[in-house]
């Protein structure tokens, strides 16, 4: 017979972790410190529930995450529920409905965590925290750009500088595809993601001179938007290669320091953006900052934003500042704890007599102790 093995209590799923203090404090803290900033920006909060029907949650661009999303039966309704792993559909769901009245351009932001089926070799991590904003119905390069300015101002908050944006057109080389053997496209797409010249040349057939191009223009935004321009690209992106162009003006004129490059190859992970898109990264790292774009919200209504990921930008970022800990021993006043709280600090109180209290105090990880109503330092 076989017998349930022992599991220690601590043991928790393969991508899934506690966060322990000081850490959770901090992380805390980060987010706040980005959804401050979007409201500074004019963006107003949302908090959509962990949980949704799937008719709801994989409508529209949540169609995009069905691979990703933990599902269960709600015992209530009898009805398939899916917990989120990602928050932008949710918010497309709440400005088509909810707020279908309000006026336009709607500015809505969020925050909170999303859990995903699996994880990835360079991101094993399967709850993922999020924090991002939306600006629904307005399609203009300003809109666009805005975005960007927006998520570059929160980083800049959090002390996080040389960053740099890179944008794509995620539509574009899925447009170009069509018209080579469908069979081809795997290896065509694995092909452009190595920026292999020589296997988009042997697979790209009567495209390949035309992708060739588009990869040669990756780079600076600037040279990349003129090598677009030049091209005979299809009609049906002609118009994101000139919108491209006009986000880049726009962000320029009033980030002209921002390290902007475009990558016309890429598409990978866009799979419900229909526009300019962009992946924000810190100089030199490589790990993801944020990912957006425009995608199309609710019955077609024009929409943009993007997503920060606060569990990668806090492992860049200077670490938040804390409140000091100040041990009160057994029996100190209601007032100096009033008192030392309004002065920033967190109040540790004593809960028995001590002989030694400023033992007691380094024991319980304080960095101050109250002693006659002197707040004293520990060495």
């Amino acid at each position: 017979m076989n017998e349930t093995p022992n599991i220690h209590p601590a043991l928790l799923p393969a991508g899934l972790a506690d966060l322990l203090p000081p850490e959770a404090e901090r992380q805390a803290r980060s987010v706040e410190a980005i959804m401050d900033c979007f409201a500074a920006h004019g963006y107003q909060r949302v908090t959509p529930p962990l949980l949704e029907f799937e008719d709801s949650l994989f409508s529209g661009s949540g169609a995009a995450t069905v691979e990703q999303t933990f599902r269960l039966m709600d015992p209530e309704s009898q009805r398939m529920m899916g917990l989120r792993a990602d928050m932008t559909p949710q918010i497309g769901r709440i400005a088509a409905s909810r707020l279908a009245t309000a006026p336009r351009p709607l500015r809505l932001t969020y925050s909170g965590p999303v859990l995903h089926v699996r994880g990835t070799q360079l991101q094993p991590e399967r709850q993922l925290a999020q924090a991002g904003i939306e600006l629904i119905g307005n399609d203009t390069a300003s809109a666009d750009a805005e975005i960007i300015v927006t998520a570059i101002a929160a980083l800049e908050a959090l002390g996080l500088r040389d960053l740099s944006i890179d944008l794509t057109i995620p539509r574009l080389v899925p447009s170009l595809l069509e018209a080579v053997p469908a069979h081809l496209h795997p290896a065509l797409a694995h092909a452009l993601d190595r920026k292999d010249a020589a296997a988009v040349a042997e697979l790209g057939g009567a495209q390949a001179d035309l992708l060739l191009k588009l990869l040669e223009a990756s780079g600076p935004a600037q040279r990349a938007v003129a090598a677009l321009r030049a091209m005979a690209l299809p009609e049906a992106v002609r118009g994101q290669a000139e919108r491209l162009g006009e986000v880049v003006a726009a962000v320029e004129a009033v980030l002209p320091d921002l390290q902007l490059t475009v990558d016309p190859v890429e598409f990978r992970g866009y799979r419900y953006h229909s526009g300019v898109s962009m992946t924000l990264f810190a100089t030199g790292q490589q790990m993801e900052l944020g990912r957006g774009g425009r995608y199309v919200c609710g019955d077609g209504e024009p929409a943009t934003g993007i997503t920060l990921y606060p569990d990668s930008i806090m492992r860049l970022t200077p670490p938040a500042a804390l409140r000091p800990r100040l041990y009160l021993p057994f029996g100190s006043s209601l007032a100096s704890a009033r008192a030392a709280r309004a002065e920033g600090f967190a109040t540790v109180q004593g809960l028995a007599p001590h002989s030694a209290p400023c033992d007691e105090a380094r024991r319980l990880s304080c960095s101050h102790f109250l002693s006659e109503g002197v707040i004293t330092a520990l060495s």
